[in-house]
């Protein structure tokens, strides 16, 4: 078993770990949300116009446009 001092140490992630990891969470949420709300232009390669939103959501709890 460890020093609590040197288990502390080797649980820490470096930041470059760090800066990995909230890369790939952004992108994932990222993803996540193109796939519920967007319907065309998921890469945002010209400006995001209410034609590329889906015009309604499905579900419960699902916002609903007036």
């Amino acid at each position: 078993m460890c020093e609590r001092e040197e288990c502390d140490k080797a649980k820490r992630l470096s930041p470059e770990e760090l800066r990995l990891i909230d890369s790939w969470w952004r992108a994932a949420n990222y993803l996540s949300v193109g796939q519920i709300y967007l319907l065309d232009n998921p890469l945002l390669r010209e400006s995001l116009e209410l034609k590329h939103v889906k015009p309604r959501l499905l579900g419960i709890g699902a916002p609903r446009r007036a």
